[in-house]
């Protein structure tokens, strides 16, 4: 496959919420943005420019007012195209066990009960959850049950994963190691990563590209290429440059 293809295209997408003030101004107006194959790209952005939105169109859950998103070149008319999803609650099934959430992600894919067996004992051991396939969510801390529903996401075998703010109710250690693992996973699996976040240092340690969106309404307002080599230093000068010209252009 060609590393460089556009996988996802956002083709002037806008997106306006029925409100009972038609002067308020579209939530989302004249995205146009790609994204290629394999690349991790976050989104960012001050409350209330549409990240989210953005992020649910692009997973077939919310059908954008105008323009039109493609993924592999087909119009994205619902759920099931490749998108695996996780989102900043983990929404694991609290009657399932982690290998049974995660094998639950396993269920539109055409595997015998021993393959979907194996691709779960897989994921376990690539989340470093080895030792807790058997716990129930409520027996699991909060980065682990997120671990748990990137590796239910992965079940899918989607070509992208979409991620919205999957480590924004964590404590600020726990996101680190989480951001290490996500980034260990992704070296690992290759997916192309579409990533919300509220975050310039989480978007500039896992980034490829760092878009910005500006609100009222929401648009792009900057797209920074992050080419420092990974793992990144926080403290890096020519990290703190880009955290800077990011923070800059939030000032809006």
């Amino acid at each position: 496959m060609d590393a460089t293809a556009t996988v996802i295209a956002f083709d002037d997408i806008g997106m306006r919420f029925d409100t009972a003030d038609p002067n308020l101004p579209p939530v989302l107006d004249n995205i146009d943005l790609s994204i290629g194959r394999n690349a991790f790209v976050s989104i960012v952005g001050r409350s209330g420019c549409g990240k989210t939105t953005l992020l649910n169109i692009a997973a077939g859950l919310v059908k954008a007012t105008s323009g039109r998103v493609l993924i592999d070149g087909e119009p994205v008319n619902g759920p099931g195209q490749g998108q695996g999803v996780v989102f900043q609650q983990h929404a694991l099934f609290p009657w399932l066990t982690a290998a049974g959430n995660i094998e639950f992600g396993t269920r539109t894919r055409s595997l015998s009960r021993e393959e979907k067996r194996a691709v779960v004992a897989q994921l376990l051991e690539l989340v470093g959850l080895g030792h807790a396939a058997d716990k129930y969510p409520r027996e699991l801390s909060g980065g682990m049950q997120q671990r748990v529903a990137i590796a239910r996401a992965l079940a899918m075998d989607p070509e992208i994963l979409l991620m919205d703010e999957p480590f924004g109710a964590l404590d600020e250690l726990t996101r680190i190691e989480l951001q290490q693992e996500l980034l260990r996973i992704w070296e690992a699996r290759r997916k192309t990563v579409m990533f919300v976040t509220h975050s310039i240092n989480e978007a500039l340690i896992l980034s490829d590209r760092v878009i910005l969106l500006a609100p009222h309404p929401g648009r792009i307002h900057m797209d920074v290429e992050v080419t420092l080599p990974r793992p990144r230093e926080r403290t890096d000068p020519a990290f703190n440059k880009l955290y800077q010209e990011i923070w800059e252009g939030l000032a809006l």
